[in-house]
Order: structure tokens, then C-alpha cells, then sequence
């Protein structure tokens, strides 16, 4: 476990993206939200734990999985938060398949970025 500034930083861009975007509705805030989400939670865990990106993807994706599938349950009513809007933002209130279909492509497109930033040049292209 080790404090990764970079990936902080990063982290902190989407977290205060993610805070612009909650004030917004529709499509940005639904499903743009949804997508930015994983990848600021990727930069969560990047932060504190030096594991790779693959193993770190897959795991924020099954959490995010997991929390979309909650939504199914009266989870929030259970906990005595069914009215606790900061829980109902960060919860979540309703399941949609296209919130997984987010996820993943959040996912997918933190991966390819990270595949890309840290692909080094041939040493005779350098």
C-alpha cells in the first residue's frame, strides 16, 4: 500500500467532474455520470493500492455490478435511508441494464486510456 499523487490527482479531476455533473439532469448526469464513475473509483483504488489495472478494472466493475443489482432490493428502506438523498445520489434508486452497459464501457475506455498513457516507444523510436 502505497500514495500514488498522480492517480490522486486523477481521482480528484473526476470526483469534482462527477460534483459538476450532479448538478445536471438527463443523459449527462444518468448515464455520462454512470460511466465517469468507475473510472473515478479505478483512480480510487489506484491511489492506495499498487495492483494492476486489470485486476483493479475488474474489481471496481463487479462493485459497480453489485451495486446496480442491490438496486433491485429494498436496501435503502432496510437501513432507514429511503429518504437520505445523498444515499438515493450515491445508491442509486432505480436498476437499468443501461447503467451496466456504463459501467462497462467506463471500464473498458479506463483501461484502453491507461493501455495508451503508459505505452512506452521502441528504444530505436525514442
Amino acid at each position: 500500500m502505497k500514495f500514488n499523487l498522480k492517480n490522486f490527482l486523477a481521482f480528484a479531476f473526476f470526483l469534482l467532474l462527477e460534483i459538476a455533473i450532479a448538478q445536471t439532469s438527463g443523459f449527462i448526469r444518468h448515464t455520462f455520470g454512470d460511466f465517469l464513475v468507475v473510472i473515478l473509483l479505478f483512480y480510487l483504488v489506484k491511489t492506495f493500492f499498487n495492483l494492476s489495472n486489470k485486476t483493479v478494472a475488474v474489481s471496481v466493475l463487479i462493485f459497480a455490478y453489485i451495486v446496480e443489482f442491490l438496486q433491485l432490493t429494498p436496501l435503502l428502506e432496510f437501513l432507514g435511508l429511503e429518504n437520505n438523498r445523498l444515499a438515493i445520489i450515491i445508491f442509486g434508486a432505480t436498476f437499468s441494464i443501461g447503467d451496466l452497459i456504463a459501467y462497462t464501457l467506463g471500464i473498458g475506455t479506463i483501461l484502453l486510456l491507461e493501455k495508451i498513457l503508459t505505452h512506452k516507444l521502441p528504444s530505436n523510436l525514442s
